[in-house]
């Protein structure tokens, strides 16, 4: 088996212009093709993919999604020689990372990266590589121009392991967005609050995004963005069956989707508008007075749980029958706390916990907009004795 000599970059955003870039400054012989006819000039291109592959004993992907990935192949694959390989470095879901290698079979090579755009020009990147022994054999001088190689049993599995990384980088993307938002309430300065961050589990992150998240106007292009992230988090979801409050937390980010990711961290706190009706249920409870409720919830709301061994389903006027207008004898004993809200248009999810005496309940809420109101269309609860 033959080292590759010319190597076909297809995809030149900004993960393909950086790799076609960093192979091009390691004196590889690298040909690019846009999907959008647009490239920076650092690289040599040609107008269309079947010509840049003709001259290719190497076609390495660098595409946005599985669609794209089969579409291009699909394209070119006529063009292909029989000895090309096949490197595809895209973020795609395990099925479609398993069909393209059923599809190409012992030429095509699985390898997602781990790592930004600014970790390519130093070859700083991890790769999982998933391929036949005689391909990677022929794939890794390439691989490791870019980075450190980590073999991984098959395509599918390569493709899961890079879903579960971008996981928890959205995680802390979130974790790092509550933190802030947390600094913000308590009226810290942003700089003193990223300071004292960048010196815990989130300072690798905040290091490397500060310019993003100390706000300023002028901050360059992103290294990953959030509707990149987004629809990584999507793929995931779907692999998995299970559903990802990342994926929905970020897609409701109120940045452009080619913003970088770090921007979604700088996303305002739940507006205080949304927060009123749920204020306005803790200040029912406090009191003991329904009309705080009647405030809080829409006329046709329904109030659901267990009691007593037995499902009850309140109507909203059977619920303010429960209360009579004072507190309860141990109120002062008493805390209400809201955990967590989650805002998509003119919808919301809410989560609260209330310390009753040795009761604790674990209050689930549905909330509309209506007009310029938030109120509580419905309302689940638990009870833990």
């Amino acid at each position: 088996m033959t080292t590759p000599h010319t190597i076909a970059v297809l995809g030149l955003g900004r993960m393909g212009g950086a790799i076609a870039t960093r192979l091009t400054a390691q004196d590889w012989d690298v040909v690019g093709w846009a999907r959008s006819g647009r490239a920076s000039g650092a690289v040599k291109t040609t107008s269309g993919p079947n010509e840049a592959v003709a001259q290719a004993d190497l076609v390495l992907l660098a595409l946005f999604d599985g669609p794209a990935c089969r579409q291009v192949l699909d394209d070119v694959r006529d063009s292909l020689r029989p000895d090309t390989i096949v490197l595809n470095t895209s973020t795609i879901a395990p099925a479609e990372a398993a069909h393209l290698a059923r599809q190409f079979g012992p030429s095509y090579v699985h390898a997602p990266v781990l790592g930004s755009v600014q970790a390519v020009a130093p070859g700083d990147l991890q790769i999982l590589a998933a391929a036949d022994q005689d391909a990677l054999v022929r794939a890794r001088p390439v691989l490791e121009a870019l980075g450190t190689v980590r073999r991984v049993d098959d395509a599918a599995t390569a493709a899961a392991l890079k879903l579960i990384a971008n996981n928890s980088l959205a995680g802390a993307v979130l974790g790092l967005r509550d933190s802030l938002r947390q600094a913000d309430a308590l009226g810290l300065q942003r700089p003193q609050a990223l300071d004292v961050l960048e010196l815990g589990q989130l300072g690798g992150l905040v290091a490397r995004k500060r310019a993003f998240l100390d706000g300023g106007s002028s901050v360059g292009t992103a290294d990953f963005t959030i509707g990149a992230l987004v629809k990584d988090m999507t793929l995931l979801a779907d692999a998995s069956n299970t559903p990802l409050r990342s994926a929905v937390g970020l897609a409701d980010t109120p940045a452009a989707p080619d913003a970088d990711i770090a921007v979604a961290a700088t996303a305002p706190a739940v507006p205080d508008a949304v927060l009123e009706p749920l204020r306005a249920y803790i200040r029912g409870h406090a009191t003991g007075e329904p009309t705080h409720f009647r405030d809080a919830f829409l006329p046709t709301a329904h109030i659901e749980g267990i009691r007593g061994g037995a499902f009850v389903s309140w109507p909203l006027d059977e619920y303010c029958a429960l209360f009579h207008g004072h507190s309860a004898p141990d109120e002062q004993g008493r805390s209400r706390r809201i955990d967590t809200v989650d805002v998509h248009g003119t919808i919301a999810t809410a989560t609260m916990t209330l310390q009753h005496g040795a009761d604790t309940f674990t209050d689930l809420f549905l909330l509309v907009r209506v007009g310029d109101r938030w109120r509580i269309a419905n309302k689940a609860y638990h009870r833990h004795s």
